[in-house]
């Protein structure tokens, strides 16, 4: 069996690919490499949720990426929310290896990357967080991420999230409702579902 992204495996033969993309307006560089989701370029789900993030009702504060893979929304945002401290989580030690290369090739930070299964090691509370939920490693982890972000949030914090249709969009939607008691379709793009929920 394929090894997969929200896996460790030490015996992984390396294929680095590198890249420049330019989100939020910033030229940015990338490192990826075997094991690590969507190598190849930036996958489309997490652009369109780096693109619609908005901070204009979002307060003060930190911003959370739960399964941050090689760094390409907890970087996007850093770079461009330079006051903010972005921490960046995830359980695939190569990808966090390669979120670290990747903040200091860009110079970027105002970072904290670590290793994480989902909350596990987050004490703290976020002004945003955000996440591409990791569909392939079941449902149970994108219920985590989604329901528990609301122990991580400061008042008037929000969630955002993107999510494919035929992955479970609709159910997500129905659960961000029950657990915030608000829910809201920012984007629909291609059968990806940009959803974000605010702690009131």
């Amino acid at each position: 069996m394929a090894n997969q992204y929200f896996e460790n495996s030490t015996d992984l033969g390396h294929e680095l690919k590198n890249f420049n993309f330019t989100l939020r307006g910033n030229n940015l560089a990338f490192t990826s490499d075997s094991g690590v989701f969507s190598r190849q370029t930036i996958d489309f789900g997490s652009r369109v949720l780096i693109e619609a993030i908005d901070f204009t009702e979002i307060p003060a504060g930190n911003i959370l990426d739960v399964g941050c893979g090689y760094g390409p929304i907890g970087l996007a945002l850093a770079k461009e929310q330079s006051d903010r401290q972005v921490v960046m989580a995830d359980v695939n030690l190569r990808a966090l290896d390669l979120a670290k290369d990747n903040a200091k090739v860009n110079k970027i930070k105002n970072v904290d990357i670590l290793e994480s299964d989902v909350y596990e090691k987050i004490t703290d509370k976020y002004a945003l967080v955000v996440s591409n939920p990791p569909v392939r490693a079941g449902k149970k982890v994108v219920v985590d991420i989604l329901k528990n972000s609301i122990d991580h949030l400061v008042e008037n914090g929000e969630l955002w999230i993107v999510l494919q249709k035929k992955q479970g969009a609709p159910s997500a939607k129905k659960l961000m409702k029950d657990t915030f008691g608000n829910v809201e379709v920012v984007t629909r793009d291609k059968g990806y579902y940009i959803l974000k929920s605010c702690l009131n």
